[in-house]
């Protein structure tokens, strides 16, 4: 069965050329010019993907990324017209697993699309008993249910937030570099070393588990190098 992504971008000849590329590669796509068109799409169909515009005139692609994440766990990848930081960092904060700045060459879409899509196959596929759950100095992490705690407290996550520290967690005592934690995940070529996708990802988990950089209690930075969580 065909993998079924939501497109809404208020400016139709992207929109347009984007469902042409996803349609070529067999995805079954849903195309939307307003976000509140895609607000009915979101809540009665299976989706496995979405890419959301962020300046939109009804409501802007940060606030319909947010009401997806309430009730979704699927990839979201945001486009933005603007190569600022800003709305990256706001992307990712509101639990957007990728960006792509306008202009964009079709085939690397496609390949930031396929990319996701593997990485949330991968991460959702069924484990053995045995690999449910991962502990490790308060954390609990149920790979099943997509859960963590730490601490006894619920640990809210975004999907691609719990699969980077689920490597980390897997990989404990090994120092791994933002490009191969950016490969483990989406096995993207085209990472870039002014990427900071990473970076950002991790910044927001050591908030959320209150770590730090200077007296880290998980995530250990080697700088020059990468994150590790020692054993």
């Amino acid at each position: 069965m065909p993998e079924k992504i939501l497109i809404v971008d208020d400016e139709p000849e992207i929109a347009d050329l984007i469902e042409v590329f996803l349609k070529n590669e067999n995805y079954r796509v849903f195309k939307y010019y307003t976000a509140t068109a895609a607000l009915q799409c979101i809540d009665t169909v299976s989706l496995d993907l979405a890419i959301l515009d962020i300046m939109m005139p009804d409501i802007n692609g940060f606030e319909l990324c947010r009401r997806i994440r309430k009730k979704h766990t699927y990839p979201i990848i945001m486009l933005t017209a603007k190569d600022e930081e800003i709305d990256k960092i706001t992307g990712l904060t509101l639990g957007a697993d990728d960006y792509i700045t306008k202009p964009f060459r079709p085939l690397e879409m496609i390949a930031r699309v396929k990319a996701q899509l593997r990485r949330y196959k991968k991460y959702n596929a069924p484990v053995s008993p045995d690999d449910a759950t991962i502990h490790h100095a308060g954390l609990v992490m149920d790979v099943k249910t997509h859960e963590c705690h730490l601490d006894g407290q619920p640990l809210l996550l975004t999907p691609t937030e719990f699969s980077i520290l689920r490597i980390l967690l897997e990989k404990k005592g090994n120092v791994l570099s933002a490009e191969e934690l950016f490969h483990e995940i989406w096995q993207d070529e085209y990472y870039s070393k002014g990427n900071n996708t990473i970076t950002v990802h991790i910044r927001h988990l050591r908030e959320k588990m209150s770590d730090t950089v200077e007296n880290p209690r998980y995530i250990k930075t080697i700088w020059g190098v990468g994150y590790k969580i020692e054993r």
